[in-house]
C-alpha cells in the first residue's frame, strides 16, 4: 500500500466509522431498525425525483466546498462563504426583480453582479489578514452577521411583497431564472456552471504558476516569503477567487431553485462547504464526491424522518462525528508512519 493513498483510505473508515456509528444509534432509537436503515440507505437513489434531489442539494455544496477548498490550501481558516452566500444572492434576487432583459443575458448579468460583489465583499478579511494579520476565523464570521443584517433589511424594506404574507421577495422576473436540465428533477444550468468551475480551479492550482505560490504559501507561508513569492499577494487574491465562487453560489441557488427570494435565515451552505472541503482534503475534482455524499446521506435522513420513527436531525451526529476524526490528525497516524518506514526500506 503507498502512502499516497493514506489520505484516500483514512478518509473513507471516517465515513465508515460515522455511518457504522449511526445505525448503532438508529438500532436504539427506532422499534424497526432494519426498515430504518433501508430507507436511510436506498430511498435516496429509489426514484428518479430523489436522485435529482441529492444532485440539486449537492449543486450549492460543490460551490461554496470549492470556495473553502482554495481558501483552506492557502492554510486560511476562513467560513466567510456563509455570508457572501447569502448576500450575493441578495444582490442576484434584486437584479432578477428590476431588471428587464432577455432570457440569455438576464441570468447571466444577474451572476456576474452576485459573484463580483461576493469577490469584493471577501477582499475585505483578505486584505486584513495579509496586511495587519488579523485573524481570518475572526474577521468572516463577524462578516457573515453584518452581510446578514443588510441582506435581512433589503429583504425586509426593498424586496418584500407585502401581498404574499411571509417575508419573501417580488416574483422574479421569467427571464432571470435558470433553465431545468433533467424533466421531473429540478436540476438546473448550475449544474454545468459549478462543474467548468471545478475543472478551471484544478487548472488554476496545478498548471499555473499562481496556483503554486497558493500552495506554496500554504504549505509554509514563511518559506514562500522566502522564496521572493509575495504572499500577502496570495492571500488577497484566493480571497478573490473564493468569494467570486461562493458569490456565483449563492446567485445559481437564488435563480436555480426558487422564484422569489425567501432566505429569512443563513441557509448554512457556507459551513457545510467546510466539511466539503475537509472531506474533499481540498482536492477541487474531489469536492464532487463530497458534496455527493453530504447531500446523499441529507435526503436518505429526510425520507427516514418521513417514513420511520428516527428525526432528521440524527444526521447531525453523523456529521460531527465525521468532522471530529478528520480534524483529529493522530488518527491513524501509526499506519501512516509504519506505511512511510516500509517504503523507506526498500528504496534503501
Amino acid at each position: 500500500m503507498k502512502v499516497k493513498y493514506f489520505e484516500v483510505i483514512r478518509t473513507t473508515a471516517v465515513i465508515l466509522i460515522a455511518l457504522v456509528l449511526a445505525f448503532i444509534i438508529i438500532s436504539i432509537v427506532s422499534e424497526q431498525p432494519l426498515e430504518s436503515i433501508r430507507i436511510f440507505l436506498w430511498e435516496p437513489l429509489n426514484t428518479k425525483g430523489h436522485i435529482g434531489n441529492v444532485i440539486e442539494m449537492a449543486i450549492p455544496l460543490m460551490f461554496t466546498g470549492l470556495a473553502v477548498s482554495l481558501l483552506f490550501k492557502a492554510n486560511l481558516f476562513n467560513l466567510g462563504a456563509e455570508g457572501l452566500f447569502y448576500f450575493s444572492g441578495v444582490v442576484a434576487a434584486s437584479l432578477a426583480i428590476h431588471l428587464s432583459l432577455n432570457s440569455f443575458v438576464h441570468p447571466i448579468v444577474a451572476i456576474l453582479a452576485g459573484s463580483l460583489v461576493g469577490a469584493v465583499l471577501s477582499a475585505i478579511p483578505g486584505i486584513l489578514k495579509a496586511k495587519w494579520n488579523v485573524n481570518e476565523l475572526v474577521s468572516s464570521l463577524m462578516f457573515n452577521n453584518i452581510l446578514f443584517g443588510i441582506g435581512l433589511y433589503i429583504l425586509n424594506y426593498k424586496l418584500r411583497d407585502a401581498q404574499a404574507f411571509a417575508a419573501v421577495s417580488f416574483k422574479f422576473e421569467k427571464t432571470a431564472m435558470l433553465t431545468k436540465l433533467i424533466p421531473g428533477t429540478r436540476i438546473h444550468t448550475g449544474l454545468i456552471i459549478v462543474l467548468v468551475l471545478i475543472v478551471a480551479a484544478h487548472y488554476f492550482l496545478y498548471k499555473t504558476k499562481w496556483g503554486y505560490e497558493l500552495r506554496m504559501t500554504g504549505a509554509n507561508r514563511e518559506f514562500a516569503g522566502y522564496s521572493g513569492m509575495k504572499t500577502a499577494k496570495v492571500i488577497i487574491i484566493v480571497h478573490l477567487i473564493a468569494g467570486f465562487i461562493a458569490g456565483m453560489g449563492g446567485s445559481v441557488e437564488v435563480l436555480g431553485m426558487y422564484n422569489r427570494f425567501q432566505w429569512s435565515s443563513l441557509p448554512g451552505y457556507g459551513l457545510d462547504g467546510a466539511l466539503v472541503a475537509m472531506l474533499a482534503k481540498n482536492n477541487p475534482f474531489s469536492v464532487i464526491g463530497a458534496a455527493l455524499f453530504l447531500a446523499y446521506i441529507r435526503i436518505g435522513a429526510d425520507q427516514m424522518a418521513r417514513f420511520s420513527d428516527v428525526p432528521a436531525e440524527m444526521i447531525s451526529i453523523v456529521q460531527a462525528i465525521i468532522i471530529l476524526l478528520i480534524s483529529a490528525e493522530q488518527f491513524l497516524k501509526f499506519w501512516k508512519n509504519r506505511m512511510l518506514l516500509k517504503e523507506a526500506q526498500r528504496n534503501v
